[in-house]
């Protein structure tokens, strides 16, 4: 039973952060990071809402990771 949800967070041509979930169906984006956080967390929060999380895999509390892809033009 995984008692982390994991996401990647890319930011588009336009400048949005997005992030997807690494095992489960979750996306959603946001203008800056504090409103991509405040969107995982919601979006989070719906995925799970109502669901039997043990048949999902999910502990009844899980933690949110998340990894952050910083694109090779932008290496020094």
């Amino acid at each position: 039973m995984s008692s982390i949800i994991q996401f990647t967070i890319k930011k588009d041509e336009n400048g949005v952060y997005c992030a997807k979930a690494i095992d489960f169906p979750i996306f959603t984006f946001g203008k800056t990071l504090p409103e991509l956080e405040n969107n995982i967390r919601e979006a989070t929060a719906l995925y799970i809402e109502d669901e039997d999380l043990a048949s999902l895999g999910i502990s009844a509390e899980p933690s949110l990771l998340v990894n952050f892809e910083i694109p090779r033009v932008a290496y020094a």
